[in-house]
């Protein structure tokens, strides 16, 4: 039964879709059926794979009517990567989401048959640990948490591991979080290299060995559609995300997951 992972963290701009879309590519180039979820109003995933904006039906649809998960779900383009893609209308699900009861279920309610089709689903969620973050966070198995190499976002990660103790306790007992991922960083200055010391010191059973650097190819691959394996293969970027895969494949495979 494939496992549902939710790529996650209330801080803007520390690579969570860049991590999402080309951590699915990745693992789908491997063999494996993978389907990732944009969860994000800003469809960032949707059109970094090259679909339209105002697909449907579109992840909305999964939280606030009937859709399910599967028969949202379209091809991405490369073998075997899927999507569900993103709508603008995911904007008012913060609104509409909280008036609905049990709200907080409804994405793991229409997961059903994507466990048995899928090895792998990326639940990619908004900045922010609002109504849709906490769907994801109900629906997935696992978490993984993308945090930019820099102070500030080691402050938003303590909140965040906070909010994920409620979710244990409140929703999903069950959630593992299966590790912290470094990103966009600059291993030339020395602020980097603290910071990767300092989350390697205090959560050293839960960062990646891994760590994704800044680079101009992982930030030009979205313009063109594409997953930065597909635009820049040799590149830095390419190089880094396919050591996450093979090390997220590791950890799975030895069950050496932490709770």
């Amino acid at each position: 039964m494939g496992a549902v992972y939710a790529i996650a963290n209330q801080k803007g701009g520390v690579g969570k879709t860049t991590t999402a879309v080309n951590l699915a590519a990745c693992i789908a180039a491997s063999g494996r059926q993978v389907l990732l979820v944009d969860l994000d109003p800003q469809c960032n995933a949707t059109v970094a794979l090259g679909i339209d904006r105002d697909a449907n039906p579109s992840s909305y649809e999964c939280l606030c009517g009937e859709t399910s998960v599967a028969v949202a779900a379209r091809p991405a383009g490369p073998d075997n990567l899927w999507i569900v893609p993103a709508s603008r209308d995911l904007a008012g699900a913060a609104v509409e989401l909280p008036r609905v009861e049990g709200f907080e279920r409804r994405l793991r309610d229409r997961v059903g048959p994507v466990r048995e089709r899928f090895a792998l689903t990326l639940l990619d969620c908004p900045p922010s640990l609002g109504p849709v973050t906490l769907n994801a966070l109900a629906a997935a198995d696992r978490v993984i948490v993308p945090v930019q190499a820099e102070y500030l976002a080691l402050e938003g990660l303590v909140q965040f591991l906070e909010t994920l103790d409620l979710v244990r306790r409140q929703l999903n007992p069950a959630l593992i979080l299966t590790g912290v991922l470094i990103t966009m960083q600059d291993e030339r200055t020395r602020l980097a290299r603290d910071v990767e010391a300092e989350l390697r010191q205090h959560l050293p059973e839960h960062v990646f060995a891994t760590v994704i650097p800044r680079s101009i190819r992982l930030a030009e691959a979205p313009s063109y559609g594409l997953a930065v394996i597909d635009h820049a293969p040799s590149s830095r970027g390419a190089a880094a995300y396919r050591a996450l895969a093979g090390e997220l494949a590791a950890a799975e495979d030895r069950g050496a997951i932490a709770a």
